[in-house]
């Protein structure tokens, strides 16, 4: 048969599969299938610039609907894969068809995390993971009101100050003894905490949610187990997402906190490429494996798997960053902060709204939180590349520009 790429999912890393297979090369066929009716779309817009109304679906697109036709892909939205046969190399959907591909790559994504509580099927109660999460939310904004979120990341601090800026009366409630507790040190946090509390916005740590209560199947509080309640004309609930790896596991391939794939976005089976969110990858650079929820990574895999169907081989190697936007605040991180022993402030967090945060690891740059400081963000990807040392007195002075750390590392 003629070569036919399949990619099953239609979210970022999808897009970019599709676009670099072409910019590699491949004139064969490709078919792009999508659970949703939507093309594939930026996901990180729908927490901030979305769901506040700013832009509409058109500028969330990863490419507009001409880029499809243009390419030649054959697109099948609304449409979910139910089995693969990797034998005989086909697939089949729920529309009762079956394709056959010579290279598949599962883009499957991630699925938030739900809360089995009680109440959790009340009207109100929201999860922001679509477009249509958003457009059910975005209803709600406009009558105003109590909105308490659940988990204190950054979804549910990005809908926050949305909300908050929309008018809301705004309480977050997060388990853990901070905010952001799984990505950030006390210090961000703390800064975090500050910044919610002067726009309006209720915090309240160290709160294990109940349940859920309403009245004519309308949400009216949210419960804790301490016995509080916080009443709520909505919710929305952000508590994490877990990868689809169900697919790929039901067909054999190897599955261990994502689908396990090598420096090439290879799975198991050479022909079954996998890439974004729902991913076990290595990373020669930091000397682990990883599973990570980034645009970042979507994207580089997307041009990685592309490149080796293609014949073209592009170890993926490079140090993860992510952002999230809040307010007027830019957080940029760098790197992966877990095991750090030093953290090195830049700036005062506890004055204004622009600082740094280094985490050394035995004398070493591990990685950076930025808040509104794109230098430090942006030479820090090179000197955690470059497992520079740094004398933590010259991180830490700002008369000292970024340009000029590396020479200062021992």
């Amino acid at each position: 048969m003629s070569e036919h790429v399949v990619i099953v999912g239609a979210g970022h890393a999808a897009g970019q599969a599709v676009a670099s297979l072409r910019q590699e090369g491949f004139a064969g066929e490709i078919t792009l299938i999508g659970m949703e009716p939507y093309l594939p779309y930026q996901r990180p817009p729908l927490s901030k610039k979305f769901l506040a109304g700013e832009i509409g679906l058109d500028r969330v697109y990863f490419k507009p609907p001409e880029f499809y036709e243009k390419e030649g892909v054959n697109l099948k939205l609304g449409t979910r894969v139910t089995e693969i046969d990797r034998t005989a190399k086909s697939l089949r959907t729920d529309k009762g068809e079956t394709l056959s591909y010579t290279k598949l790559i599962l883009a499957t994504g991630s699925r938030v995390r739900e809360l089995n509580l009680p109440g959790f099927d009340l009207d109100g109660v929201f999860y922001l993971r679509t477009v249509d999460d958003v457009d059910a939310i975005r209803s709600y904004f406009n009558k105003g009101g109590k909105c308490v979120i659940v988990g204190g990341g950054y979804i549910g601090l990005e809908v926050a100050a949305v909300a908050a800026k929309h008018g809301i009366d705004v309480t977050v409630l997060e388990m853990a003894p901070m905010v952001m507790a799984r990505v950030v040190d006390p210090i961000v946090s703390r800064f975090y905490e500050r910044v919610h509390s002067q726009e309006g916005v209720k915090i309240v740590t160290g709160a294990a949610v109940s349940g859920f209560e309403g009245k004519d199947g309308r949400l009216t509080k949210v419960t804790c187990g301490d016995g509080t309640a916080h009443e709520a004309d909505f919710a929305v609930v952000g508590v994490g997402i877990q990868p689809n790896v169900e697919l790929a596991a039901e067909c054999g391939l190897g599955v261990e906190n994502g689908i396990t794939v090598d420096e090439l976005c290879r799975t198991s089976d050479p022909d079954v490429f996998s890439i974004g969110d729902c991913t076990n990858h290595p990373n020669p650079l930091l000397g682990e494996r990883l599973r990570l929820e980034s645009v970042h990574n979507a994207l580089e895999q997307g041009k990685t798997a592309a490149a080796a169907i293609c014949g073209k081989e592009k170890p993926y190697a490079q140090i993860p960053w992510f952002w999230s936007d809040q307010y007027d605040l830019k957080l940029q991180i760098t790197g992966l902060s877990a095991g750090y022993d030093e953290a090195v402030v830049r700036g005062n967090p506890d004055e204004g709204r622009s600082f740094a945060v280094f985490y050394l690891k035995e004398g070493r740059l591990i990685a950076v939180d930025a808040v509104n400081r794109a230098p430090e963000f942006m030479m820090s990807k090179q000197l955690i590349a470059n497992k520079a040392r740094i004398p933590a007195e010259k991180l830490r002075d700002e008369s000292i520009h970024m340009k000029e750390m590396a020479a200062f590392s021992e």
